[in-house]
């Protein structure tokens, strides 16, 4: 299994890896679908790819279309979750858990700033923390081809 996967890794790449990521936003993708939407040179180019992302065991052919039946976390993916048809990286997660907090924190606590102003720093800390997270989220969406 582990070197199927060390396999999987080293051909999905370029090209082979824009054609995967438009298949798992779309759903079910036809060959000329693929060749204009990627901007690929001619449709047998897009066959190539697809055929060899078939091979792997991510593409079925269904119905004059082929759907993602697998999926796998190499490269770029590593960071991103799959939510139905969208890629969301997993920084978006944790920058609203954070920014949830940070805002409980300043509703809840704001009588007590000036008495105890640690609160305040530890609100102060949270923000910066949930600016972080939505600052590596916007960062890792951009790294997606």
């Amino acid at each position: 299994m582990a070197l199927e996967n060390q396999k999987v890794t080293n051909e999905l790449r370029g090209n082979t890896l824009r054609v995967y990521l438009y298949a798992l936003r779309q759903g079910n993708v036809g060959v000329r679908e693929v060749q204009r939407s990627l901007g690929l040179s001619n449709a047998s180019l897009a066959q190539y790819h697809i055929n060899k992302l078939a091979e792997m065991g991510l593409l079925k052919e269904e119905g004059g279309g082929y759907r993602v039946v697998g999926e796998v976390k190499v490269d770029v993916l590593k960071d991103f979750t799959r939510l139905g048809r969208i890629l969301v990286p997993r920084f978006v997660f944790y920058g609203m858990l954070f920014t949830v907090f940070t805002v409980y924190l300043s509703l809840v606590t704001v009588q007590s700033y000036a008495s105890d102003p640690i609160v305040g720093w530890f609100a102060v800390l949270l923000a910066a923390a949930s600016a972080i997270f939505w600052y590596e989220a916007l960062r890792a969406w951009r790294t997606v081809p």
